[in-house]
């Protein structure tokens, strides 16, 4: 699992440089394996400023532009047909090295020097658009890298996390933990839901057959949808964490599964027939084709998400080509699920598929935070004028799941620790993990938080109390 330094920073105040709070995070049972900074690569980029433009006098389709560039100023001639006066761009001066290894170096056009280059996403390897110069935003200060202007710069920390803490496989898991280990608060996730006037009813509906194999399910709708090309910072934030950027309404479902560890999937709401969800197990012999272009036979062992006809995605595993979101998507379902960990475990191992998704639930999601991801990513799709909301959400949810309640004994502590751990200090590092906290007589009642099933037993609590206690 690879986090981001930078976004982690979003929901948590950090002190801490990325290596002490490795450090910290090793010695706390979350062992971080490397800690590598990205993004340097484009600090000899420069924001530049295009003064003037004008034909080239002896070949039409370049240009020559005066770009300012702090106290200096280039004569760059440039082909792209998109490069404005007033424009910030980015600017490769000669004797800069681009991120592909390419030195820009002086030369001449017909006779008239160029004495750099005005860059495009391509070429800058931010991106695929080769058609034109990369555009900045009209406040980027003149003369600043480009690492610095777009805020490139960061730390990665490539997690190992262990199969029982599946809350480590989210920016705001590991937020939650570095807030147990300092003390700091998280920040709130704020986000704001516009919706419009339809009610989601008119556009799905959603029936579970297996409520032991899918004990909630969750649903959005957006219509008006607009697929295109996911913003900078979306891309970088996926790219470092390992992830291929494919869309900006795909791209927005990995991102909240990166950031609150929910797995969410996107279905193009006009390929599902009946407009009807149906979370069942597979029949015998039923095939569907992935979105790795694989055809795989299913059989009974095997949860799937179908339409009122067939199967249209391994439930918890991989989304299915017939309902694949394309260029043409208008309209978007969005799904939030709590899948049962044993049963994705035993249709991944017998597809012989892992993914992003089925990990997280294998090892056991957050059953609460289905219609909270549902809710950031629908927000993050309008946020980004790639839909709207429809008003509504379907919440299949027919046998609520609650946590457990633990006896934690202070004796017991003291003696499985061998040392002695004031009561309150149990408590306060118990609420520092979000458990609910009360007592009776002789013991401490303790409500683990949704998002952490490994906590079964009162030695778990212990454990915990001694991670965060520390061990030195």
């Amino acid at each position: 699992m690879k986090v981001s330094y930078n976004w982690l920073k979003e929901y948590i105040s950090l002190d801490l440089t990325p290596f002490q709070l490795a450090e910290r995070l090793t010695m706390a049972g979350l062992e971080v394996e490397s800690v590598e900074e990205v993004g340097r690569e484009w600090e000899d980029i420069k924001v530049g400023s295009v003064v003037s433009k004008r034909r080239h006098p002896q070949l039409d389709h370049l240009s020559v532009c005066q770009v300012e560039v702090a106290e200096e100023r280039l004569s760059v001639v440039c082909g792209a047909p998109n490069v404005r006066e007033g424009q910030k761009v980015a600017v490769a001066p000669a004797g800069t090295r681009l991120p592909d290894g390419t030195v820009i170096r002086k030369r001449k056009f017909r006779g008239v020097e160029s004495q750099g280059m005005i860059c495009s996403e391509a070429e800058l390897g931010l991106g695929e658009d080769s058609a034109g110069i990369m555009v900045l935003p009209a406040d980027s200060a003149v003369g600043r890298s480009l690492a610095e202007a777009l805020g490139l710069v960061d730390y990665v920390l490539d997690l190992e996390v262990t199969p029982n803490r599946p809350d480590w496989m989210s920016v705001i898991g590991v937020a939650r933990e570095v807030g147990a280990i300092t003390g700091s608060s998280l920040k709130r996730l704020d986000y704001t839901l516009k919706e419009g006037s339809s009610r989601i009813e008119e556009f799905a509906s959603v029936e579970i057959e297996d409520t032991q194999g899918c004990p909630r399910y969750s649903a959005r709708v957006l219509t008006d949808v607009q697929i295109g090309v996911s913003p900078l910072w979306l891309r970088r934030r996926l790219e470092n964490a390992g992830l291929r950027p494919i869309n900006n309404v795909v791209d927005v479902t990995n991102y909240v599964l990166l950031e609150l560890g929910q797995p969410l999937h996107a279905f193009d709401l006009d390929k599902i027939r009946g407009h009807r969800i149906v979370v069942r197990r597979a029949r015998q012999s039923e095939e569907i084709v992935t979105l790795d272009s694989i055809p795989r036979q299913l059989g009974p062992e095997i949860l799937v998400i179908a339409d009122r006809e067939r199967p249209i995605a391994l439930a918890g595993i991989m989304g299915g080509s017939n309902t694949e979101v394309s260029e043409w998507t208008t309209t978007v379902l969005l799904e939030s699920a709590y899948f049962d960990p044993k049963v994705i475990r035993k249709g991944a191992k017998n597809l012989g598929v892992s993914t992003e998704a089925s990990q997280r639930f294998e090892r056991g999601a957050d059953y609460s935070a289905t219609v909270r991801a549902l809710d950031r990513a629908a927000a993050l799709i309008a946020e980004l004028g790639a839909g709207a909301i429809v008003p509504g959400v379907i919440d299949a949810y027919p046998k609520r799941l609650v946590p457990p309640t633990l006896r934690l004994r202070t004796e017991r502590v003291t003696k499985v620790l061998g040392v002695e751990i004031p009561e309150q200090q149990v408590e306060r590092i118990l609420r520092s993990l979000e458990c609910e906290v009360s007592r009776d007589d002789s013991a401490l009642l303790v409500s683990p938080p949704s998002f952490r099933p490994d906590l079964t037993r009162e030695i778990d609590l212990i454990e915990e109390v001694a991670r965060i206690f520390g061990y030195d």
